[in-house]
């Protein structure tokens, strides 16, 4: 490190500007990534948070809208019952519904049909579980945005009102929108357009969107669809049917991959330019008998430093940063193992890039010391 040591002190400013560039992108890439995570949680934290291994949809509906098209019967969820491997298996609904709040404010909701006492049912942190046929749990976010326990929505074009008993404690959304669990008898009548009063038709009594599944490892998914006459999905792969999910993932993780890509590129451009303009430095070095691993190791170990300090700079400003964000409304939410992935990620590839340009060292010809090329 005695050639590196004296390298960075002697042309600190040059390494300092190098640095805050990288240090520019670890901010970028912490702000992605916790934008990232906000998005997943904001689109998919309520699935997240179901105790299911997987979704099991009528068998000739695509994935990507299974929940807002796919309907099953009780015939397919008792076959589901008799699978080998399925501990539990119960109908489940879903609707994105518009409504409006008794304090005549507009509140989109994602409607979760359950039986009461199932497994699906979340506890509620505040007021009531799930149980009476027009009352709701909401998310904890719903509260944050204005509901609170004991007020009432009006379902838009149906009529149909309900009350908030209670909210879980955390955060379930599904589409950006707050989850709001009901009784499946009330998610039928909601799903069928019924209104107060009316009567329920006898083809909707006992439909669902899906069939929630919590099975073992040794569970066959595969011929459980082949009794039920359903598609089946891992509760991860269900995400995918969100609205928006896919896309929005899909595009981060380019951007992300750009950035990468980016950090590497200006690395090894650094490290080239400076590799050229010490040529003649290096060479000496060489004439006086030292070797090339001994230069190689020198510049990487040069280049370990500057990386390591800019990241950690940028790392701990884009946390700052992240954490005003966090309470402006913005989906974000900072997570340590991405942030610590995308920091040492940004190490790695700038170790390559840097390696990319010193490995020109072994080219350098001990001779030009000697003013071969003078």
């Amino acid at each position: 490190m005695f050639l590196a040591l004296r390298e960075l002190r002697f042309a600190r400013w040059r390494f300092t500007l190098m640095g805050s560039v990288v240090a520019l992108i670890a901010v970028l890439m912490v702000l992605l990534s916790g934008l990232s995570s906000g998005l997943v949680n904001d689109g998919v934290s309520g699935l997240q948070r179901l105790p299911v291994t997987a979704f099991a949809f009528d068998g000739e509906t695509k994935i990507d809208s299974a929940f807002s098209r796919s309907i099953v019967d009780s015939q397919q969820v008792d076959r589901w019952r008799q699978q080998p491997g399925v501990r539990e298996a119960e109908p489940f609904g879903n609707l994105l519904v518009n409504t409006r709040s008794s304090r005549d404010t507009p509140v989109d909701l994602a409607l979760f049909g359950v039986e009461p006492g199932s497994f699906l049912a979340p506890t509620a942190a505040e007021g009531a579980d799930v149980g009476t046929p027009d009352g709701i749990v909401v998310s904890q976010t719903a509260l944050d945005n204005g509901l609170r326990v004991g007020d009432t929505v009006t379902v838009d074009r149906i009529g149909t009102v309900l009350t908030v008993v209670g909210a879980t404690a955390d955060q379930h959304t599904f589409g950006h929108v707050d989850v709001a669990y009901l009784p499946l008898e009330s998610w039928r009548r909601l799903q069928a357009g019924v209104g107060p009063g009316q009567a329920l038709p006898a083809n909707a009594a006992d439909r669902a969107t899906a069939v929630a599944i919590r099975a073992d490892d040794t569970v066959d998914l595969a011929a459980g669809d082949a009794a039920a006459g359903t598609t089946t999905v891992t509760k991860k792969e269900s995400y995918g049917a969100s609205p928006g999910y896919t896309a929005e993932t899909t595009t981060l993780t380019l951007i992300e991959a750009f950035l990468y890509a980016i950090s590497a590129l200006v690395v090894g451009a650094f490290f080239t330019v400076w590799t050229i303009n010490r040529r003649h430095e290096l060479a000496v070095l060489r004439a006086m008998g030292a070797a090339k691993p001994y230069l190689l190791r020198d510049g990487l170990l040069q280049a370990l430093v500057i990386l390591t300090l800019a990241i950690a700079a940028g790392v701990a400003v884009g946390v700052a940063l992240g954490s005003l964000m966090g309470g402006s409304g913005v989906p974000f939410a900072l997570e340590a193992p991405a942030v610590g992935f995308a920091a040492v990620l940004l190490v790695l590839l700038g170790l390559l890039g840097a390696s990319a340009a010193i490995v020109r060292v072994t080219t350098i010809d001990p001779l030009a010391a000697l003013g071969e090329q003078r």
